[in-house]
């Protein structure tokens, strides 16, 4: 599929889908929006990729919404609960898509762009990378999951903290507060988040769909049924040709499949 937004390569079981509106710097308008949710749905569909990145290009991840194209007219209410449904169809796929997903950020990760990149499993940065809920800076409320992720991220006070004031963080803050995972050069960052991808990708896929399925689940859950879901997803492991052969290659003393740590982040 032809993209004019976007940038979607798939190569080694990676699929890496980048926002390409430099000019922009990466806002999303009604076009982009479509095909972000174009390259999810083709992604999810394809069984050979096997981890996704987020990435955006021109030195920035994405930021936010396009206000331009918002100011084009009066939006009724009936018709802002339409075009937040039209993001959160594709932003609930991504976040619920049973492969790893690495955002690769750098520079503005503005408002929506903040909620797109912690819908992903791992947040890489570089240190001129910058995250800001800038909402309330346009009365606005925050959107693209961001009452969602954000408070079972960094907790309930400074969730508020950064809702409430608009405030931005730098890539440090946001590595000591837990919202980044690594911060890297901005130089690495793409190879980073390739090497973490790949690493991920020799798992059994199985195991990890079912991880990051009972781990979405687990804030909302009580003990019984997580310990249920436990119990279902090592039964159904148990069962899968990757865990027969790892145990194999086990008890043969051999190298096993699965290549973790990554190697280091380059300096």
């Amino acid at each position: 599929m032809a993209y004019r937004t976007i940038l979607l390569d798939i190569a080694e079981g990676i699929a890496t889908l980048t926002l390409n509106r430099p000019e922009r710097k990466n806002a999303l308008d009604l076009a982009i929006r479509n095909e972000i949710g174009a390259a999810i749905s083709q992604v999810r569909e394809n069984d050979e990729v096997r981890a996704l990145i987020l990435t955006g290009a021109g030195g920035d991840f994405c930021s936010g919404g396009d206000l331009k194209s918002m100011a084009e007219g009066d939006i009724t209410a009936e018709a802002g609960r339409r075009r937040m449904q039209g993001i959160h169809a594709w932003l609930r796929d991504l976040m619920e898509f049973d492969r790893p997903v690495i955002s690769a950020v750098d520079g503005a990760a503005f408002g929506a762009g903040f909620g797109l990149a912690l819908a992903a499993d791992f947040v890489l940065a570089t240190p001129r990378a910058r995250f800001c809920a800038s909402f309330q800076r346009v009365g606005l409320v925050a959107d693209s999951g961001l009452f969602y992720t954000l408070p079972r991220m960094i907790g309930l006070q400074r969730a508020k903290a950064l809702l409430y004031s608009a405030r931005e963080l730098d890539a440090a803050t946001a590595l000591d507060w837990g919202i980044v995972f690594e911060v890297v050069p901005a130089e690495a960052l793409q190879e980073r988040a390739r090497a973490i991808a790949a690493g991920l990708a020799t798992a059994s896929p199985t195991a990890l769909a079912l991880t990051k399925s009972a781990l979405a689940r687990s804030f909302e859950s009580d003990l019984g049924t997580m310990l249920e879901i436990e119990a279902a997803a090592q039964g159904i492991v148990f069962s899968t040709d990757y865990h027969r052969a790892a145990v194999r290659r086990f008890l043969d003393k051999q190298p096993i499949a699965f290549q973790w740590p990554p190697s280091a982040p380059a300096k």
